[in-house]
């Protein structure tokens, strides 16, 4: 056994902002006895910068359009000069990475499932389904972060039930924290009688925002000192902003577009809203946890393995707005409802959804494939 650190290339569909992005970026600076490189299929985004500086990073920059073998054969190429020990490809968009890898040589392969996809939140698809199977007895493990994602994978998908490990994402509690409401309230400008309604995410249809306007036209209706604001961006923005029009409510919602501070706006909000069609495990949903704030989160995907309903916060049924209004409603009246929501919240995720532990079971799979393929 040398004493070499394992070589892990991570191979992902994008760097864009994003959840799966997210995990990589704690999972690759949490490990830092391994050499890690990054291969990104499609041109590289913004979270390419929050990589370590010493983590090689590089791109394919592979077309939408461009058929997965030519990528595959590409992305091969790639494995044989960085020569990785382990490949760890992540989500649809980055499954050639499995055939790739075992063409090029590589000892051990690891493949995630962060979530399903925005055009098949089921998961339905049969021929995605079908090259899954295929792929298969390529991956020495298939890693989800939900038990929802696992018992997909398991029934649906019909992947063998010794291959799947479920690791829950983890979420820095020291840089998500209650300490930064102050500097998040003045951040969102809101005074100390306004109540801040908030929301974390790309903007796109699987988050399903058009049902939390349509809940927040009628909390806002009764209540003069309440506001809604939504930290991202994506392809549906303009039309979300259209419908707040729409609504007449375009003066009490706030599209603050990418943000860096992230962890003190979250702080500054009141109540955290998911109004999700389908989640794996929301890393968006853990970091307002972890500052403190209650949720609101629609009961799809690992939601509610995160959300203890009645006592985090509250769960309620996908695409109902009148149910999120009523949620929305328990808050907006019950200071005390709020505060204990919330710091049972916190201690959820500082208890069961560190860091911490989420790298160390990153940190023993690998070692385990490594020691068990006696690569180093």
């Amino acid at each position: 056994m040398s004493s070499r650190p394992l070589r892990i290339v991570h191979v992902v569909p994008t760097l864009d902002v994003g959840g799966l992005e997210n995990g990589l970026v704690n999972v690759v600076s949490a490990l830092p006895e391994f050499a890690h490189a990054v291969v990104s299929m499609a041109p590289l985004g913004a979270f390419a910068q929050r990589l370590p500086r010493d983590v090689p990073v590089m791109t394919l920059g592979k077309p939408a359009a461009e058929p997965m073998r030519l990528a595959m054969f590409r992305l091969f190429s790639v494995l044989r000069r960085l020569e990785p020990d382990l490949v760890h490809s992540r989500n649809w968009g980055a499954i050639e990475a499995v055939p790739a890898a075992r063409l090029a040589g590589v000892r051990a392969v690891v493949h995630s499932e962060h979530g399903r996809e925005v055009a098949d939140p089921e998961g339905l698809n049969t021929r995605r389904n079908r090259f899954r199977r295929l792929l298969a007895p390529w991956m020495d493990h298939v890693v989800t972060v939900s038990s929802d994602l696992r018992q997909w994978l398991r029934e649906t998908v019909k992947l063998p039930e010794d291959k799947l490990l479920v690791i829950p994402n983890g979420v820095d509690t020291q840089r998500f924290s209650p300490a930064g409401r102050p500097e998040g309230r003045q951040a969102l400008d809101a005074s100390d009688d306004t109540i801040v309604i908030g929301t974390v995410g790309r903007l796109n249809g699987i988050k399903d925002y058009p049902t939390l306007l349509t809940a927040f036209a009628e909390v806002a209706r009764r209540a003069d000192h309440v506001t809604l604001v939504f930290i991202g961006d994506g392809p549906q923005r303009a039309a979300l902003e259209a419908m707040a029009t729409a609504l007449g409510i375009h003066a009490r919602v706030r599209f603050l577009g990418e943000r860096t501070d992230v962890p003190r706006l979250c702080a500054g909000l009141d109540v955290f809203v998911l109004p999700s069609i389908a989640e794996g495990m929301s890393n968006t949903l853990l970091e307002a946890m972890a500052a403190g704030r209650p949720v609101v989160a629609t009961g799809v995907g690992g939601n509610p393995e995160l959300v203890e309903d009645g006592v985090t916060g509250t769960i309620i049924p996908a695409g109902d707005p009148a149910a999120l209004t009523k949620a929305i409603d328990g808050y907006l009246w019950d200071s005390g409802l709020r505060t204990a929501h919330g710091e049972a919240a916190r201690r959820r995720a500082v208890t069961e959804f560190g860091l911490v532990s989420m790298a160390s079971r990153y940190r023993d799979l690998y070692r385990w494939l490594a020691e068990r393929k006696r690569i180093v």
